[in-house]
């Protein structure tokens, strides 16, 4: 069937009312060419039922921008012609689609109205079966009306005085339980075995069994004894995720302490909480993990990919994310992966690039693909990896730097731990990939 034919069978009062006022009453529109004042998003769409892929999207466009389900006397002709998003994509194989909006529908230096808007209500639609938003692109003047990274890759090499490899880091585990003492002794360990980061896992904040501020006072001041013992910058990272106003309380307390990173878990303190607490940093790095995303991002046909998660944390403003590994636990493959490190690394109208971050279920045998798949800008966290040595903390931080260093030299793993006792250990534990 023809597309008007199609439009003809649609929305009868909506189109009766539309044509008496002579409204344009269709938002597809695929002769039409984004220009630079568009946000454009790309979407899987599958109709429900009797729909077609061409009612879905007539329904997604209308829901999240200037339409409602009816017709109403206060639309008016200007309108449409102003606001109105335009379909100029649809792949009836593949269910892909893309929309343009007009930038005038969005709140400059607001996300939360941004996300309200383009994945908002049209996820509850019945119109649609599944529905996800696979990518996304803001015009620069939006983009530009957020912050962006502070410091960037750029910036974190600088403050480690790491120019060309990957940086290492641990998790310190159990990930909860620990005392503060205990805790900040388990740091120490793995900064003098080797590890240039240490942080807090994202379920750790201010328990009573190892309060916040004991704990950033005891693990800095073992992060000094490291740096003076081994020569080389070392990193903490606090995990300060709270109420939002708690948060730029714990940052401060932070950088009152001489720490220089904050860590936040991004999508459980919600977009306003991340925008906040970029715009009230006081000069610390941000390191974003991203707990709970997996909610909506992993199902393919439904929800918000992390590519879309990732570059929006980077237009707020983090320095770091995690995007995933392709090897270890976590569910991503290698092009999933690095997509999104593209995506945080490449050129954004002038924006710092986020460091990507690959953690979960790693050990120094996964070091070598690592770096094969993500190159030499990636920071490595290994928790279990480190930890769970056979000899401990320390030698498990070892045998990680050792792994690198074998890596980055491409020699193979089993004939470098011939001569290295620590990562030999840990191979005979966790074999190669």
């Amino acid at each position: 069937m023809m597309l008007q034919g199609l439009l003809e069978m649609m929305y009868p009062q909506q189109r009766a009312y539309c044509k008496k006022k002579g409204i344009k009453m269709t938002y597809i529109d695929l002769e039409y060419n984004p220009t630079g004042n568009d946000l454009v998003c790309k979407f899987f769409v599958e109709p429900h039922g009797n729909h077609s892929i061409e009612d879905a999207c007539e329904d997604i466009a209308a829901e999240s921008s200037i339409g409602t389900w009816t017709d109403v006397s206060t639309m008016e002709q200007g309108i449409f012609e102003r606001l109105g998003p335009h379909v100029f994509r649809i792949d009836k194989g593949s269910g892909e689609v893309l929309l343009a909006y007009p930038s005038e529908l969005f709140e400059p230096n607001n996300m939360p109205q941004i996300l309200s808007s383009v994945a908002g209500n049209i996820f509850g639609m019945k119109a649609v079966d599944n529905l996800r938003l696979i990518d996304i692109e803001l015009p620069e003047n939006l983009v530009k009306s957020f912050q962006g990274p502070l410091y960037g890759i750029e910036g974190i090499r600088k403050l480690l005085d790491v120019k060309n490899r990957p940086l290492v880091g641990t998790i310190v585990k159990p990930k909860l339980g620990l005392g503060y003492k205990k805790h900040a002794e388990v740091a120490y360990e793995s900064w003098v075995g080797g590890c240039d980061i240490v942080k807090d896992d994202e379920n750790l904040t201010n328990q009573a069994f190892n309060p916040f501020k004991e704990r950033i006072i005891e693990t800095l001041k073992m992060r000094d004894q490291a740096e003076e013992e081994t020569g080389e910058k070392k990193i903490y990272m606090p995990n300060i995720s709270a109420e939002t106003d708690e948060m730029v309380r714990r940052a401060h307390f932070v950088k009152e302490n001489n720490g220089r990173y904050i860590m936040v878990d991004i999508v459980t303190v919600g977009f306003s909480g991340l925008q906040s607490i970029r715009e009230k940093n006081p000069g610390l790095v941000i390191h974003a993990h991203r707990a709970m995303h997996a909610a909506f991002t992993r199902n393919k046909k439904q929800g918000i990919s992390m590519l879309v998660l990732a570059k929006l944390a980077r237009i707020i403003g983090v320095d770091q994310i995690h995007i995933g590994t392709a090897v270890g636990k976590m569910e991503g493959g290698r092009r999933e992966v690095t997509q999104i490190r593209d995506a945080i690394v490449g050129d954004l109208y002038g924006l710092k690039t986020t460091f990507p971050v690959s953690s979960g279920g790693l050990h120094p045998g996964h070091i070598p693909p690592l770096v094969d798949i993500m190159g030499g800008d990636v920071i490595i966290q290994a928790g279990g990896g480190v930890h769970g040595h056979p000899e401990g903390t320390q030698k498990g931080a070892v045998a990680m730097r050792q792994a690198l260093d074998a890596t980055m030299q491409k020699i193979p793993l089993k004939e470098y731990a011939k001569t290295h006792a620590e990562l030999n250990l840990a191979i005979q534990k966790w074999g190669t990939v």
